[in-house]
Formats: structure tokens, sequence, C-alpha cells
């Protein structure tokens, strides 16, 4: 991969659709260079004793070499695999050791959009670098950035904004992945998930399936939240309201008759819940 950097001037139009995208840029920095290059303009440009503050988010990617990272008096070290996110208007600064140097993939991007995404508690400030490990997936987005950064077609900042959250989307997804790799409980919570759909128009002990697998069932319950974002029964629960809508959609079925085939306790409880679930009832559905 060649040496790449692009400063982008996004419109009115642009920053109005929530995600913008202010420079892109790939860099391979041998050992023993001055970092950052002095092309850099100013607003990005900076020295190792004075850091620098961003007005934007930027995620640089690290696949080759070692460095460091400071944030407000804490360091980090940076290796291969390594994510950095760094917050506007947070104190920083970053460079590859002179005997490694480093390879480096960066974007600088804003909006308000942006802002609520960078809010979850992943993307903290306080946490600047992921040990994500090298994904194609991740180093195919930036190229893709890259490429349409280089051509600047009309609606290019609205097909990378989509990049932006798409890549923020492997980030989180990897991480989440990590925290389950090679454990046991990411067996039982997908034998779980099986079980549930597949026996969506029954009551399933949820209990009874950890004291199977011999683990209490708070644990059980915390680890599938954490696995799915959403506790077990209430998982279940909407197993039967989709499925709940999709026999309202495509069959002659009554209401009765649904809520009772889906194990419910009597049609007002159902109605209450999908209502509850949906925001209508299940007549008005069917309407």
């Amino acid at each position: 991969m060649t040496d790449f950097l692009k400063y982008l001037t996004p419109g009115e139009r642009d920053k109005d659709w929530g995600i913008y995208l202010n420079v892109a840029g790939s860099s391979h920095v041998q050992p023993n260079s001055i970092y950052p290059s002095p092309l850099h303009p100013t607003g990005y440009h900076f020295n190792w004793k004075q850091g620098r503050l961003l007005s934007e988010y930027q995620i640089n990617y690290i696949t080759e070499g070692k460095g460091i990272l400071e944030i407000n008096n804490s360091k980090y070290p940076i290796k291969p695999g390594s994510i950095l996110l760094i917050s506007p208007n947070i104190w920083h600064r970053y460079k590859p050791l002179l005997k490694t140097g480093w390879k480096e993939q960066y974007i600088g991007f804003n909006g308000q959009i942006a802002a609520q995404f960078l809010a979850h508690p992943l993307f903290s400030a306080e946490l600047p670098v992921i040990q994500i490990g090298m994904h194609e997936e991740i180093l195919d987005t930036y190229l893709k950035i890259f490429d349409l950064a280089k051509e600047e077609k009309p609606g290019y900042q609205q097909i990378t904004s989509g990049l932006i959250v798409k890549l923020l989307g492997y980030l989180l997804s990897f991480q989440m992945q990590k925290e389950f790799q090679g454990k046991r409980i990411a067996t039982i919570i997908e034998e779980a998930r099986f079980k549930m759909r597949a026996e969506v128009d029954k009551s399933i002990d949820l209990e009874q399936i950890a004291q199977e697998h011999h683990i209490g069932y708070s644990y059980f319950r915390k680890m599938f939240k954490s696995y799915t974002g959403v506790a077990p029964h209430q998982y279940h629960l909407e197993l039967k309201i989709m499925r709940a809508k999709e026999l309202l959609l495509s069959t002659d079925k009554s209401i009765k008759e649904i809520s009772f085939e889906l194990g419910f306790q009597s049609i007002h409880y159902f109605s209450r819940i999908f209502k509850s679930k949906t925001g209508v009832s299940p007549s008005e559905l069917r309407k």
C-alpha cells in the first residue's frame, strides 16, 4: 500500500447528514523518521513536546511497528493490531518507536450522529486504545474510504459515512466476541438461543437450562445479556412477538388461536404485551 493523504472540505449538506469525513490517509513511517510528517497542515501537525488537541474524532489503525500514545498523563503501548481512538478536545500525542517505525491507516471525521455512536462505553475517551488485532475486514473498510476520498464523486461523503459506521460496528463486534472467545458459556448461550427459537411456542424453564449446565442462573442471565444485549426471558419473548407478527400477517388464524399457540396465558395478556413491544395491538397490525 502506497502512502496516501487527503484533506476534504465537506459542505453544509454533508455536515447535515450527521457524519462527515475530514481527512483520510495511510502512511508507512520508516525507522528513525521524523514523525509526524511536516506536510500536515495547521490543526493536524504537532510536535511531541506540545502534543495536540483536535476538533474531530480520529481512528488510527496500526498494522506494523510499535509506538506509544499519551492522553492526559496516561501512557498506552501501541503494537500491530492497535486501534487509536482520539476524541475532540482531548490532549494527546503519539509516535512510533524510532527503531521500528510503523504503518498506520487513519480517518478523521465529525458530526452529530458520529458523536452519538462514539458515546458508547467502548469508545470512551478513557479507553483510547483497543487491541483489536489484525482483521482484513477493518483494513478493507479503510481502503474503501480511501478510494472514495481520492475521487470525491458526488455523494461520496454519504457513502463514506456508512463505511465509518461499519468500521465502528466491527470494532464493537470484535470486542464483544473477544469477551466470549473460547469460553464454555458461549456454547451454552448458543444452545439456549437455539432452544428458544426452536420451541418459540412453548414455555421454557431458563433456570433449568442453567442448572443442566451446572452454572448459576444469575451468571447465565448476566452473560446471556452481555452476549446478546437482551436478558434471556426478554429474548424469548421477542421471538414470540416476531412469530406472532408473522402469523397475524400470513395466516387467517384468530388472535386467540395465535395467543394460545405461542403459549401466552390469555388473549388479554398477549394483546397487552404485543402492543407494548410493537406500539400497535394485534388487531391493528392485522388491519
